[in-house]
């Protein structure tokens, strides 16, 4: 199981890699941002499938904890961190994007899920925390693509902003708390107690910005309608 995960890992970078430079040949009229936020997406559906088929018991998403990952939690865990090598990279390439919260939860996300694979364990709290981190990813990817379709400051991008903000207070700010607490309350390894507090702690950091994105992006809205 173990050189076939590595190998997973391995050929998962040169997929996403060969993934993103077929959709930018395919939109060659659109930015790098663009084609990688496509990318992104289809990560994340990608991962929340998987991630979803690999829950053992849906009365308890979590069970069994810190105990030994299952094959299906190892291949989850495998193509999302071929996935978040693959992005990190890229995103260097990309001015745009650099930024040092989105650097620091690549690291985070990087050295937990590579902790998991090398230990084999707490697969359920790793899957869980990856549903958690990508559910709200698809609407966060749409609304920037649709601003560059040409849909910024409309109606529909202000819809797709609202959704993005409640998907991810819902996961990262009700759901994250409650599996950061359940991850540090049994036996999980440090490295994997870390990722889950790092994770958290970049999550408030989104949420405060999100919040206030909102308010801005409604406060115009409405100061709009009324003029």
């Amino acid at each position: 199981m173990e050189d076939y995960i590595v190998n997973l890992v391995l050929w998962g970078v040169i997929l996403w890699t060969l993934a993103f430079i077929f959709i930018r040949k395919l939109f060659s009229k659109r930015s790098f941002e663009f084609c990688n936020r496509i990318v992104s997406i289809i990560h994340a559906t990608l991962a929340v499938t998987m991630a979803s088929l690999s829950v053992e018991d849906w009365s308890c998403p979590v069970c069994p904890m810190a105990s030994k990952s299952s094959p299906r939690q190892m291949q989850t865990m495998a193509v999302s961190l071929a996935y978040l090598i693959y992005d990190l990279v890229c995103c260097l390439f990309d001015d745009e994007r650099v930024d040092l919260d989105n650097t620091i939860h690549h690291l985070v996300s990087i050295v937990g899920l590579g902790a998991g694979i090398a230990y084999e364990k707490s697969g359920s709290e790793l899957v869980a925390a990856l549903w958690v981190a990508e559910i709200s990813s698809p609407l966060l990817h749409w609304r920037e693509l649709l601003k560059e379709l040409g849909y910024r400051d409309t109606g529909l991008n202000l819809i797709a902003d609202i959704l993005f903000a409640a998907v991810f207070t819902i996961a990262r700010m009700i759901a994250g708390p409650c599996l950061t607490i359940a991850t540090l309350s049994v036996n999980n390894p440090f490295l994997i107690k870390a990722m889950a507090v790092g994770l958290q702690v970049v999550s408030a950091f989104w949420f405060y910005k999100i919040a206030r994105m909102v308010k801005y992006k409604l406060t115009k809205w409405t100061s709009r309608k009324t003029i």
